[in-house]
């Protein structure tokens, strides 16, 4: 008689217990933890596995709990087979594409000859309950890729078949709920009873693998969470989101549009929305010129020679248009600013007494962006960067650093902006350069912030081609995440286009450059700002800051001097004079999320004062129109400097 092979498990905090080889995942933490907290998938030696895995030699075991986020992506991803397979049983003829977790719930496409209707969620919805009622286990299983083709060849699922076929491992995984069988790595919950709380959410048309070359698909989005409460949060965040939706606001507020006869994916910017963005740009360029920083206005298009010298041809083409002849001579809408920027440098020989440079441009570039991937003006195909570029000593590489990072901050927290998360991007797998100077500019960069105590987390292989940079992504009021500042080291441009200057010891030496932008574009930073605020702009940022409103026509004449004296004290102000009721004209300025309305009645003129009223319907006592002036000037400025 034999014994059975023990082998030994232990937690990561050291606990250890000798078990029979062959014990399941879920038995083994029994035996190390009692069985206390159920967790919902582990890790066995750093592999993240179902707890029906079969332990076969020692290991380290590491349990997943619910409270963990990775538990959360395994919720979700499960969610996602179990509405795959109530699509299957209530519209068998559909087809099914890939259907992964997201940060903020799931989604599965599939090949249907109609999208998807709320009744028809509805119904899907329903379906999934039943399914999650039964308790159908997840069972994982493994196969040869060619047995798998065949497998779901007879299911006719040719999404899957063209998924395994680019698969270079000989054996893949599947895993089965009840009648449902898909392609999955997993690890998935022990069974559908596991999931508490789900939504679909919507249906959206999205083209296979994001090409508009491809067959359109319906992508049913959803979300789940471990308990009710915690869905009924997300969903009152949603509608919140939904409530301050930039392309909504845009529209409500008239600001801008995108329209059919221009193209997707370019602005038309309505007088509002130009004040708005005059305000930005104009309050830029102040800061620029107090940080010592001097205007570049550079052409839209250029030879496209220019980006075969900078690299871009080779390692961004796919994100440029198709270039255009002229005198037979091929030409490129500009997808960046730096080449430039860099042939300005070169017009004439610069010495070492000239560096720092610091070069600044408003400037509008052009990107290709697949259409389904175009949004509002978060994700657009010509936008206008806050583009700057920085030519220095290496000397004077880390002061730069410390200046940009210090502006960077000033000019957020003046937006409103003060919670963050800094990342600092690391050497790509296509790059160019010598790695030696990828680990100086990295290494002055890292010194940076780590000399500004802020803190900051590795982003490894996201740098640019050129080099390594700083990402700041800004956290707005509902704690979402938005890429707006990015600080760049090159030490690649300068070498390709042969740019130097001439040294203290009457040599040429190459100049360290670095690409900045602070606010980002600014189609997105303004679509950013209405989400933030709703539409509902600070006083300096308001479009419109003011409007005159009269109780009745014989009220008009001294209403419109006091249009006159606000409008030449520098405040945007507008008149609403029209034969309309108070009350309502009162609710069209707050609907336009106007800051102020002046009310000009009998009173008023009879004491050659104003009343004024906030859009959040706060009267003031009456005041003089010197006083009223005063007040709003003091808020502006107040507001201006608030970092």
């Amino acid at each position: 008689m034999t014994s059975e092979k023990l082998i030994e498990i232990s937690l990561p905090t050291g606990e250890k217990v000798a078990v029979e080889s062959g014990i399941t995942v879920a038995e083994a933490l029994k035996r190390l933890t009692g069985g206390d907290h159920t967790p919902v998938a582990a890790r066995l030696d750093g592999r993240l596995v179902d707890l029906s895995c079969r332990i076969t030699e020692s290991a380290v075991i590491e349990p997943i709990f619910p409270e963990d986020p990775l538990a959360t992506e395994i919720l979700r991803h499960s969610c996602a087979h179990v509405m795959a397979q109530a699509v299957k049983e209530l519209f068998p003829e559909a087809k099914v594409a890939i259907g992964p977790a997201t940060e903020q719930g799931f989604y599965y496409d599939f090949d249907y000859h109609r999208a998807f209707t709320p009744e028809d969620l509805k119904a899907i919805e329903a379906r999934m309950k039943k399914i999650i009622k039964q308790r159908l286990p997840f069972i994982r299983e493994e196969l040869p890729r060619e047995e798998a083709i065949d497998l779901f060849q007879s299911l006719g699922e040719d999404y899957k078949i063209e998924i395994l076929k680019e698969i270079p491992e000989e054996r893949v995984s599947i895993y089965r709920q009840g009648n449902f069988v898909d392609l999955c790595r997993g690890p998935h919950l022990p069974h559908t009873g596991w999931i508490k709380a789900f939504k679909l959410l919507s249906c959206a048309g999205a083209y296979w693998r994001g090409d508009e070359r491809n067959k359109m698909l319906w992508r049913i989005y959803g979300t789940a969470f471990f308990s009710k409460e915690d869905l009924k949060k997300f969903l009152d965040w949603l509608e919140e989101a939904k409530r301050r939706d930039h392309r909504r606001l845009g529209k409500d507020l008239d600001l801008f549009s995108i329209q059919e006869e221009v193209g997707p994916g370019l602005i038309l910017w309505h007088p509002k929305g130009a004040m708005i963005r005059k305000v930005i740009e104009d309050y830029w360029r102040e800061e620029h010129l107090r940080h010592g920083y001097s205007f570049l206005i550079t052409p839209h298009i250029a030879r496209r020679d220019l980006w075969r010298i900078s690299g871009h041809l080779d390692f961004y083409a796919e994100n440029m248009f198709a270039p255009m002849k002229i005198d037979e001579v091929e030409y490129q809408l500009k997808p960046m600013n730096c080449p430039f920027h860099i042939l300005i440098y070169k017009s004439r020989r610069r010495s070492y007494r000239e560096l720092p440079l610091r070069w600044c441009e408003l400037g509008t570039v052009y990107r290709y962006e697949r259409s389904g991937v175009l949004h509002g003006l978060m994700r657009v195909r010509g936008f206008t960067q806050d583009d700057a570029h920085i030519f220095c000593r290496p000397d004077q590489l880390e002061r730069e650093i410390f200046a940009l990072l210090d502006l960077t901050v000033h000019m957020l927290s003046v937006f409103g902006f003060d919670r963050y998360d800094i990342y600092l991007s690391t050497r790509p797998e296509k790059y160019v350069g010598t790695e030696e100077n990828w680990e100086r500019a990295t290494a002055a960069l890292k010194g940076a912030l780590e000399a500004k105590g802020l803190a900051y987390e590795i982003d490894p292989g996201e740098g640019v081609f050129y080099g390594p940079k700083i990402d700041i992504k800004i956290k707005d009021v509902l704690d979402r995440s938005w890429q707006c500042s990015t600080i760049q080291v090159d030490f690649n441009l300068p070498e390709r286009f042969d740019v130097s200057y001439m040294g203290e010891d009457g040599r040429l030496h190459r100049p360290i450059m670095i690409h900045r932008a602070l606010l980002g574009s600014l189609e997105r930073f303004l679509g950013v700002l209405l989400e933030h605020y709703a539409g509902a702009f600070p006083l300096w940022l308001a479009p419109i800051q003011v409007v005159v409103i009269t109780v009745a026509d014989r009220h008009i004449p001294y209403a419109e001097s006091v249009w006159l004296k606000l409008n030449a004290a520098g405040l945007r102000v507008e008149k609403d004079f029209r034969n309309e009721t108070l009350r309502y004209k009162i609710r069209e300025a707050q609907m336009q999320k106007i800051p102020y309305m002046v009310i000009i009645g009998d009173k008023e003129v009879e004491e050659a004062s104003v009343s004024l009223r906030t859009r959040g319907g706060k009267q003031t006592p009456a005041l003089s129109l010197e006083g009223l002036i005063e007040r709003l000037q003091e808020e502006v400025a107040a507001k201006r400097a608030a970092a």
